[in-house]
């Protein structure tokens, strides 16, 4: 007898329906189970977990031939979450399941040898395939329905065992569905993690940048000698940047699912903050894999990727940030397809500036030679730091405000401020969907949301043409500046903030 399941695959964010075709020979004198579809080890090896997953259960595995084909057969699949899927079509196939129960459902989850559903990743992505395909229903472990619950228009059946599961497709024991427990207002969050400004002390000016790139979402880059804080204060970033909105959430959720990070968090509520390590391999911060997987830009998306000591990079993989920087999303292509992530992060970068770290240090001297420091510098493409749209000298501490008691002011005091400059940006770009904050302006966008006086006008005119700056630099320039404005509330951009933003283009 042949019976038909509906799984779901993922792929990139998104996932892709899968067909499980179970066919049952009773009369086969030989017992076979084979697993077609182009299976990964994982899945074939499904077999056996649903072997003994059905015995287990108190269920009957007639010991004859099964053959189980996974439709699309050209689409590679991977992991363990076909075995719900696969042991369901076993039992509709021996007559242990009604077969007119199974219409509309998606199933996906993995099986324990003693019938116990276990956790699967890229179950959001897996309830929007569900809905966008026209299914009611998706069946799959109860630890991941609070996250499929978030999307609206499915009803999610949480299910601890295989044997649950049947009682309720007979309808012994129904299952009720799992209901959303998201509250739409604004949650209190948790920023014990993280550095306060106010415990920062000193580098006000430096603190003064850092609202800045909070306010439109800019690129930074902080240069200064070991121990001055630079670590320290991009550390505090999170703490100024805006809260979420709920379809921001929803998406950096997304990613987090499909790559496993969730942590027990149904919903990501605070704005990522990634910081990999300088061994980090160009695949691991963009993205790849035979079927390719997000990065760390990727999952920086609406929040954070600081790369500290930036120099240690690999120049490659630096490079291949270029683009995403640009697009806000990356394309991966591998021979099986192409798939694309989004990217929409700060970038904040931190180095010395020579491999002693004292170049330029009043204090101590530099023991680098001056080979050795252009070499180090060079590390660093004139395009990507082109991509960066304020540059940073972080100075040391003065010790008589290091050993002051006086706290600075607090984070929370900062964000509010963001906030508003956010707000008047939203409102900026309300006709605008592709726009929200003064980092995402285009070319074409430049000339209506920023306009300059005519002091601004002649102060840029002058900067332009004395430091030599590209048309990207000149873009930038303007983008900030118009961000300075925002935060002074100031309907159009006055020479002074122009004059601040010149400021933040590097020296040389």
């Amino acid at each position: 007898m042949l019976s038909i399941v509906y799984a779901c695959a993922i792929i990139g964010l998104d996932g892709e329906l899968v067909e499980v075709q179970v066919d049952f020979n009773p009369r086969a004198t030989i017992p076979a189970f084979h697993i077609v579809g182009l299976p990964d080890s994982a899945v074939k090896e499904s077999r056996e977990r649903v072997r003994a997953a059905i015995k287990n259960s108190g269920l009957q595995f007639p010991n004859k031939a099964y053959v189980v084909n996974l439709s699309p057969a050209d689409l590679p699949k991977q992991g363990p979450s076909y075995d719900l899927a696969i042991a369901v079509g076993v039992l509709a196939s021996t007559d242990q399941i009604p077969l007119d129960k199974l219409e509309g459902t998606l199933f996906v989850g993995e099986l324990s040898l003693d019938g116990r559903v276990g956790h699967i990743r890229g179950a959001m992505s897996l309830a929007y395939t569900a809905k966008q395909n026209g299914y009611h229903t998706i069946v799959l472990p109860t630890e991941d329905a609070p996250e499929a619950s978030l999307v609206a228009g499915i009803r999610v059946i949480p299910v601890d065992t295989l044997a649950q599961l049947v009682e309720h497709l007979y309808g012994l024991q129904p299952i009720a569905p799992h209901i959303s427990e998201f509250v739409t207002s604004p949650p209190a969050l948790d920023y014990s993690r993280y550095v306060d400004f106010a415990d920062i002390k000193g580098q006000e000016h430096v603190k003064r940048a850092l609202e800045i790139a909070a306010a439109g979402s800019h690129n930074l880059r902080l240069v200064g000698a070991p121990g001055v804080g630079k670590s320290l204060l991009a550390r505090a970033m999170p703490t100024i940047l805006p809260r979420l909105s709920y379809e921001e959430s929803l998406d950096v959720t997304r990613i987090y699912s499909v790559a496993d990070l969730l942590r027990g968090e149904p919903l990501v509520r605070v704005r990522p903050f990634r910081a990999p390590h300088h061994t980090i391999s160009q695949a691991g911060l963009v993205g790849g894999g035979s079927i390719p997987k997000p990065g760390e830009i990727s999952l920086s998306h609406h929040g954070v990727l600081f790369l500290d000591e930036i120099n240690e990079f690999s120049v490659k993989t630096l490079e291949v940030m270029r683009q995403p920087l640009e697009d806000k999303t990356v394309t991966i292509s591998r021979a099986n397809g192409t798939l694309t992530f989004p990217t929409n992060f700060m970038l904040v970068a931190a180095h010395n500036p020579c491999p002693c770290g004292y170049y330029g240090d009043p204090f101590k001297a530099c023991s680098c030679s001056p080979s050795t420091i252009e070499r180090y510098q060079s590390r660093l493409s004139g395009p990507l730091l082109d991509r960066i749209d304020i540059h940073l000298d972080v100075p040391r501490v003065d010790y008589d405000k290091l050993m002051g008691l006086s706290r600075g002011e607090p984070s929370e005091a900062v964000r509010q401020r963001v906030e508003r400059a956010r707000e008047i940006q939203r409102q900026r770009f309300k006709d605008s969907p592709h726009l929200r904050v003064n980092a995402d302006m285009t070319a074409s966008d430049i000339p209506i949301g920023c306009v300059l006086t005519t002091e601004a006008k002649q102060l840029l005119d002058v900067a332009v043409r004395r430091m030599q700056m590209s048309a990207r630099s000149y873009h930038r320039v303007l983008k900030l500046s118009r961000t300075i404005a925002d935060l002074d509330e100031s309907q159009n951009v006055e020479m002074m903030h122009v004059a601040e933003a010149v400021q933040y283009r590097p020296k040389s």
